[in-house]
């Protein structure tokens, strides 16, 4: 095992050991009880808006070509027992002429629908977030930085609705939203908040797949910087990862602007992608109550999430 003094450390700003050594939960630190009771102050109207694209199971559906996904990623697989046609032998009986049907589903959530990334995800040299070795992400899964240690959020969100904002339907694929983008959208953003951020990209899949996978608009390394300086909790969008991608569905940026590693690994800032946001711009707020509920997957890299909007 590496020993801590040679594990590689962020250079410039970072949050590793604002919350003690053995902290695992990272900015979601942030939502302090006094935190999320004033989060409920953003609610004004009581609608409440879901923000998560649908699961449909590739076995079942024609999803590939109705649901926005990154190329060659594995979709949801969707098994039910109704006709004995997928993994058991027809419904079951529960009595009195009752029948039940049940389901299985198999997801792999990067890329393929609404999730939110764990601290272990992304890391860079020897150590994850905070220093902890990241030979403790293995097969079986994480022991350290887990999407099981990140836990339900409740925050006050900024909404940052850059197509919106320019009169755009979507942002173009080659397009990075700049700080004078964010500024231009008039959140006021405090310590604690969830940063919303929507591209409209989604709408590109309507158009043909060949357009989404053409590449992918996304924030820049300067606009994730001025993001984690204002102490967000947490990053949110609706495209496939935070950042821009190219044709390849890579990302162009160098590591020290690489926005996964900015977020996840220096400041332990979790992030959500693949969010639908289009209702929630026709609603046209700036701040609302943002709630989501990771799966409690032991050592998970990630997990699907629905998350809601209360206006």
């Amino acid at each position: 095992m590496t020993p801590p003094e040679a594990r590689q450390t962020p250079q410039g700003s970072h949050n590793w050991g604002r919350w003690g050594e053995g902290d695992e939960k990272g900015a979601l630190n942030l939502l302090t009880p006094e935190v999320v009771l004033a989060s409920l102050g953003a609610v004004t109207e009581g609608r409440v808006l879901p923000l998560a694209l649908p699961i449909k199971g590739s076995t079942s559906s024609p999803a590939p070509t109705t649901v926005p996904h990154l190329r060659g990623r594995p979709l949801p697989q969707h098994f039910m027992s109704v006709d004995g046609a997928d993994y058991a032998a027809g419904t079951r009986p529960v009595g009195a002429g009752l029948r039940m049907a049940d389901d299985a589903l198999i997801v792999t959530p990067h890329g393929t629908t609404t999730h939110m990334d764990a601290l272990c995800h992304m890391w860079a040299g020897d150590a994850l977030y905070n220093g902890h070795p990241a030979d403790r992400v293995r097969s079986y899964g994480a022991t350290r930085c887990g999407i099981d240690k990140a836990g339900p959020v409740v925050a006050r969100a900024s909404f940052f609705d850059v197509p919106a904002r320019r009169g755009v339907r979507h942002l173009a694929a080659e397009e990075r939203i700049t700080v004078a983008d964010l500024e231009s959208c008039g959140a006021d953003v405090r310590p604690g908040d969830v940063a919303v951020i929507r591209t409209g990209w989604p709408l590109a899949w309507s158009d043909s797949p060949e357009k989404y996978w053409s590449g992918q608009p996304g924030l820049s390394a300067e606009a994730g910087r001025w993001l984690a300086a204002h102490d967000i909790a947490m990053v949110a969008s609706d495209n496939s990862a935070i950042s821009a991608l190219n044709p390849h569905q890579g990302a162009d940026e160098s590591l020290d602007d690489d926005l996964h590693l900015l977020f996840l690994w220096r400041h332990g800032i979790h992030l959500a992608e693949m969010l639908w946001l289009e209702e929630l711009s026709e609603a046209a707020r700036t701040h609302f109550l943002f709630i989501a509920t990771p799966l409690n997957i032991q050592g998970g890299t990630a997990s699907p999430i629905t998350p809601i909007a209360i206006l």
